[in-house]
């Protein structure tokens, strides 16, 4: 017997799509301010402006989703909470040995279904977290270079008193590819998990359901 159960409420869905949005738009506006493949033929035409415009809008927003979804660890249900994160809970590293060798064709038989993230998405999200911190430290501390003020220093402006602006610009620029390997990879295991486990993987980041087979 098939039971619907809610999984990701809306907070959990609505931070997710913003955050897929604009990881797109600051990797492209990004990797445009970084390196210009469309030049500007009159005085008139403002393409870095608006690249620059737009990326920074975007970082905002992504900062908000982030901060949001930070807060929803906190108060939305036990599938969103940060204790769903802890990666020393028991048998959690068993877990994740488990759905690797699936994940790498060591293991035929796929493990029991989940209702919410696997061992594996704790701990690869864990470190997308940390890299979404860095991200957006770095990308306020190069902003804070051309805005003063309490509120850059504090977002990230400290940051250029322990390293250099081109430091932080490369490390910013390589977790941008961080990101697009991540997304790639996130997509592809998504939707072969889906396939073995038919539980709706792919349709509850929409719906917010699962559906599992009832014992």
């Amino acid at each position: 017997m098939l039971k619907r159960v809610y999984i990701w409420e809306f907070p959990v869905r609505m931070t997710h799509w913003i955050n897929v949005l604009c990881i797109a738009v600051l990797s492209v506006t990004g990797y445009y301010i970084g390196n210009p493949f469309i030049y500007a033929t009159s005085t008139d035409q403002y393409i870095m402006g608006w690249m620059r415009f737009i990326h920074f809008v975007a970082a905002y927003l992504f900062t908000v989703s982030f901060l949001i979804r930070i807060y929803w660890s906190l108060a939305g249900n036990q599938y969103a909470s940060w204790k769903a994160f802890n990666p020393f809970a028991p048998g959690r590293f068993k877990e994740l040995m488990d759905i690797t060798k699936f994940y790498l064709f060591i293991k035929k038989e796929p493990p029991k279904a989940t209702l919410g993230h696997t061992a594996c998405a704790t701990y690869v999200y864990l470190g997308l977290f940390v890299l979404f911190v860095v991200e957006i430290l770095t990308g306020f501390a190069l902003y804070s270079q051309s805005h003063v003020g309490l509120l850059w220093n504090v977002m990230g402006g400290w940051m250029l008193m322990i390293f250099s602006a081109p430091t932080l610009r490369l490390y910013h620029h390589l977790i941008m590819w961080f990101l697009i390997a991540f997304a790639i990879a996130h997509v592809y295991i998504s939707w072969f998990y889906d396939k073995v486990e038919k539980a709706d993987v792919m349709n509850s980041i929409f719906s917010g359901y699962k559906t599992l087979e009832e014992k």
